[in-house]
């Protein structure tokens, strides 16, 4: 694997997607692609770690929590097949980020402009609540990730607070400088974090209500919010702004 270059992340992908180093999560996404759901019983399960999504390029990174057991666990790619999904890729589909607004299987034609997604755990875990320990064992393939989109990434916009805690180490592994104190996690929050030794460009962190059910049935955060931090991110990146579906 050549650290730096594009050609370092579909490496790291597979080497992702055949992690077996926490014993729990490699029983729960396994059992969950055997038994299925019933709404799903004619598909075949992914039932691995789920790598990221987009380009190798890319100068805005979106960082979740896990896979869901029906969603990326069945599908084999992030936030792909559920509904949290449903609400992420409409919002990038909507600022000009995605080239269609649903997200159902890994060969449904979706293409990610200038944006990766990806978790700080790549297992489905138990009741979407990974544990410390199983958070720090995959850390390191989140640091490695950060340190290959290094030469592009700008931006990134960290979805709830797991999320906000699991990446800021990852990024301080990764060559950047991450204050002390620690920046707390709220929605909007933006935190410029510095290059070690000026090896890293400077890196704007964006927090964004994760699009759990959860928050979007109740209307913690709405479609209306997920746009404005999207589009500030994306802004914060060097994206210029395209209209959905003009590419």
């Amino acid at each position: 694997m050549t650290s730096g270059t594009p050609s370092g992340l579909p490496d790291l992908d597979r080497r992702i997607a055949g992690c077996r180093a926490c014993p729990r999560l490699v029983a729960w996404r396994e059992d969950v692609a055997r038994d299925k759901r019933a709404a799903f019983a004619d598909w075949t399960y992914w039932g691995r770690p789920v790598p990221g999504f987009g380009p190798a390029d890319a100068r805005l990174l979106i960082v979740g929590l896990a896979p869901a057991a029906h969603g990326g666990n069945r599908t084999g790619r992030m936030f792909t097949g559920d509904r949290s999904g449903d609400v992420l890729y409409q919002a990038l589909y909507d600022v000009g980020l995605a080239s269609q607004p649903t997200s159902v299987s890994a060969d449904d034609g979706l293409e990610l402009y200038g944006v990766r997604v990806t978790a700080p755990v790549h297992c489905a875990p138990p009741a979407n609540k990974p544990t410390p320990e199983e958070r720090d064992t995959c850390r390191p393939w989140l640091v490695r990730e950060l340190t290959l989109l290094r030469p592009t990434v700008r931006a990134v916009m960290v979805l709830g607070a797991f999320g906000w805690q699991a990446a800021l180490p990852a990024f301080a592994e990764a060559g950047w400088v991450v204050p002390r104190p620690r920046p707390a996690f709220a929605h909007g929050a933006r935190v410029t974090i510095e290059g070690v030794d000026g090896g890293a460009a400077p890196l704007d962190l964006f927090g964004c209500f994760h699009v759990s059910q959860r928050n979007t049935f109740t209307g913690r955060l709405t479609p209306e919010m997920l746009r404005d931090v999207l589009r500030t991110a994306a802004e914060a990146a060097g994206l210029p702004p395209v209209a959905p579906g003009s590419r």
